[in-house]
């Protein structure tokens, strides 16, 4: 089940960041390491470096340009925060991640060191994860952050037993498949109009995304709601 995990760094600022992420994944016998946009050359010599003998996760990283493509193929997406969201997302704590399925592909994703996550890179998320910490000073080093994680996951996989008997015919859909579905809602909404006025696009697309993501939809369903989508379509077109 280690190798259904990946941790995601999403504009990561420092090369010491990356590769102590790096090293803090392999001490927990993680070796998934996506990269998103990151800010210094990667990979490069200090984040080789800080890595301290985890440079075959460096090396077998994932980069992306932008976030969406880097979650297509997860099924299930944790994001982490310093801050609590008021959004209609659910919230997991540390000590609740024994109720997911490790069985699925699961993606815990960081923000960048400045700022974190912004809220509409949240609503590709099902979970929002806050560490608990001094509430006066709740800000984490990123490599802290997911150095936390792992270790948490670690010890959960190694002393649990999954107790999850989901029929083996139900497929839960994965995050490409969530976005091919959204996507093509997006569209026909576009076509017809329907995000206006303008400056209230970005919003509205956060949040119908934040109700498909959070959602845990099987292929079936989700093959069923982009038929819903194209059709409804059609019968506007007609």
């Amino acid at each position: 089940m280690f190798n259904n995990i990946s941790f995601i760094l999403h504009k990561p600022q420092l090369s010491e960041n990356i590769g102590a992420c790096a090293r803090a994944m392999k001490n927990f016998n993680f070796s998934k390491l996506v990269v998103v946009n990151p800010k210094p050359i990667f990979p490069n010599d200090k984040i080789i470096a800080t890595s301290v003998g985890a440079q075959e996760i460096i090396k077998k990283s994932k980069v992306y340009d932008c976030l969406e493509p880097a979650i297509k193929n997860i099924d299930l997406l944790i994001s982490t925060t310093a801050r609590f969201r008021n959004k209609n997302i659910k919230h997991i704590k540390l000590n609740e991640l024994g109720k997911i399925d490790f069985k699925k592909k699961i993606g815990f994703l960081f923000g960048p060191e400045a700022s974190g996550l912004s809220n509409d890179e949240i609503s590709f998320s099902n979970y929002v994860l806050q560490i608990p910490s001094n509430p006066n000073f709740k800000s984490l080093n990123l490599s802290h952050s997911l150095i936390i994680v792992a270790q948490t996951v670690f010890q959960l996989l190694n002393i649990k037993k999954s107790k999850y008997s989901k029929s083996k015919k139900i497929k839960s859909a994965s995050k490409k498949n969530i976005q091919a579905m959204t996507n093509l809602c997006i569209k026909h909404l576009e076509e017809i109009n329907f995000f206006k006025p303008e400056e209230k696009k970005p919003k509205m697309l956060e949040n119908l995304r934040s109700i498909f993501y959070k959602m845990d939809l099987s292929e079936k369903e989700t093959r069923i709601l982009s038929s819903v989508f194209a059709s409804l379509a059609k019968k506007k077109a007609d």
